[in-house]
């Protein structure tokens, strides 16, 4: 009797290295102290992030050139002046993730979170925290996006259009996605369209941004916004 035996699996041992580069690179607190600040979307300087992460300026520069090296940050140079930033919103969407997953394993009385942190802030290119939950659950009552949160529906699109932000088809990211929300666990917008919603408030002025830091508070005007366009009371 002739017995089959199963095709053997492909050697995957180069993804399975760099899955463990990758969780080697993050492992540090330092690094994870410098990545969690660079999600606020801007270009910091290794001198910015030495003070932040609370270590010596020639610490931070090695801690950044392993980030580099396992691709989860850039360098780019202007004159004389080198600046750091995310390598992508992907990088940010697994950072919020890990945070999500780390979250469970505090308990409640120990989190030292900041509530104004928890209350608004940039997730690298889109808003998360609170008031973007709320939006986010505005948004799928309104029928604006499917119930997974992948993709704007022809009402959303209507919407996106008429606040003068219509969804490109030129990009390659997602339209829409659901992110989930580390400190309340629940879902907000990301995606190209949770960029572009942030962009508004931005260019409406409805919110400010604490400067070297992700928390972003919602001017008079911006919770005027809100109630109007998602019947939101930012308290």
């Amino acid at each position: 009797m002739s017995v089959n035996h199963p095709e053997p699996l492909p050697d995957s041992e180069p993804l399975e290295l760099s899955v463990a580069a990758v969780a080697a690179a993050m492992s540090d607190p330092s690094r994870v102290k410098i990545l969690c600040a660079l999600m606020d979307g801007r270009a910091w300087t290794a001198t910015e992030l030495s003070a932040v992460a609370g270590i010596a300026a020639s610490t931070t520069s090695a801690h950044l050139n392993k980030l580099v090296a396992n691709q989860l940050i850039t360098c780019l140079s202007q004159g004389h002046h080198r600046y750091f930033r995310l390598a992508g919103q992907d990088i940010a969407q697994l950072l919020e993730l890990m945070m999500g997953v780390s979250w469970r394993r505090v308990k409640p009385p120990e989190t030292r979170t900041p509530l104004a942190l928890r209350h608004a802030r940039t997730c690298y290119d889109h808003l998360a925290g609170e008031m973007a939950v709320k939006i986010y659950a505005a948004l799928l009552k309104k029928g604006w996006i499917t119930a997974d949160g992948a993709a704007l529906t022809e009402e959303g699109a209507v919407f996106f259009r008429s606040i003068g932000l219509p969804p490109s088809g030129s990009v390659t990211r997602k339209q829409s996605c659901a992110c989930l929300d580390w400190s309340e666990r629940r879902f907000h917008l990301g995606g190209h369209a949770g960029a572009l919603l942030l962009l508004y408030f931005e260019r409406k002025a409805w919110i400010r941004r604490t400067p070297g830091f992700r928390e972003v508070t919602f001017t008079g005007e911006g919770r005027r916004g809100l109630q109007v366009l998602f019947n939101i009371d930012n308290k």
